[in-house]
């Protein structure tokens, strides 16, 4: 082959003090291809490279065959087993024919038959996170776990301001009631409302939110940044007032006061440093 006599060539002229720009003049290659090149000799060796380029030359290898008898034993074990696992399937292969397979192969084979995930997937796109130019433009919304009780949370990303309204189950009927709540604090609209994945944020949240907001945006998970001023208001929400606590339903009515209470106080008395040390309520009303 003329090109393995050109890379056996180039490393003749590389062991002899030349560059690779030199080499790629002499030899009429691009000095991309012969950086390449040696980069892979010096790794693996030269005999080692030439056998590995010689065989990428050959084109790709016909993929193995599973054996169909194999095959149906696969899925006649996870028949068997109520759709068990491929570790599973492992271990019958080998306790009933003697047969060593690999988990991901097992999967592969499974794949051929079976749909084996959702074809949901987390990470679609969703555009970029919303910025806010204006009073209740942008609302993020949370929930924080007390035990029986529920923390549904919420904050204006412009002003600061927040509304928590304290329930004692954690579906859709929940959050729809408490959104109502919250967005009759918030004046009853916003441009967009974001919220997490959660079952809260499903079904009838999701049918009495379309009434209070033009556009829904739902943060991408594991993505804290997405949701950083409702994140960092449920921190404050308990360091400052309702603690690591785990509650009881029967404290219901005692916990909404004291977040109502330290509500009072974060909206219209704390002072926020990146509104310039006002308070939310102050900075709104300038804004009025």
């Amino acid at each position: 082959m003329e090109s393995i006599s050109l890379i056996e060539h180039a490393w003749e002229l590389h062991r002899t003090g030349c560059t690779a720009d030199e080499i790629a003049a002499k030899i009429g290659k691009h000095r991309a291809t012969i950086y390449r090149w040696l980069a892979g000799i010096q790794l693996r060796g030269i005999r080692a490279f030439l056998h590995r380029y010689r065989t990428a030359k050959q084109g790709r290898r016909q993929k193995r065959q599973t054996d169909p008898i194999i095959k149906a034993r696969i899925y006649a074990i996870r028949e068997e087993f109520r759709n068990c696992c491929g570790e599973k399937i492992r271990y019958w292969l080998q306790q009933r024919y003697g047969l060593t397979i690999s988990v991901a192969t097992i999967y592969r084979i499974l794949g051929q038959k079976y749909q084996l995930r959702s074809k949901w997937k987390k990470n679609i796109p969703r555009g970029p996170v919303p910025k806010a130019q204006k009073q209740r433009e942008v609302i993020q919304t949370d929930t924080v776990d007390f035990g029986e009780l529920f923390a549904f949370t919420s904050i204006d990303i412009f002003t600061r301001e927040a509304s928590v309204v304290i329930r004692d189950g954690l579906d859709a009927s929940d959050g729809a009631a408490a959104l109502r709540e919250q967005m009759s604090f918030f004046g009853g609209h916003t441009d967009t409302l974001q919220r997490d994945g959660g079952p809260e944020f499903k079904a009838e949240w999701n049918q009495a939110a379309t009434t209070f907001c033009d556009h829904i945006r739902t943060a991408r998970p594991y993505k804290k940044n997405e949701q950083a001023f409702i994140e960092v208001f449920n921190r404050t929400l308990r360091k400052e007032c309702l603690g690591w606590t785990k509650y009881k339903k029967q404290d219901l009515l005692a916990v909404q006061a004291k977040a109502s209470a330290f509500l009072d106080f974060y909206n219209n008395q704390r002072p926020h440093l990146s509104l310039n040390y006002q308070s939310p309520a102050s900075y709104s009303s300038h804004l009025r």
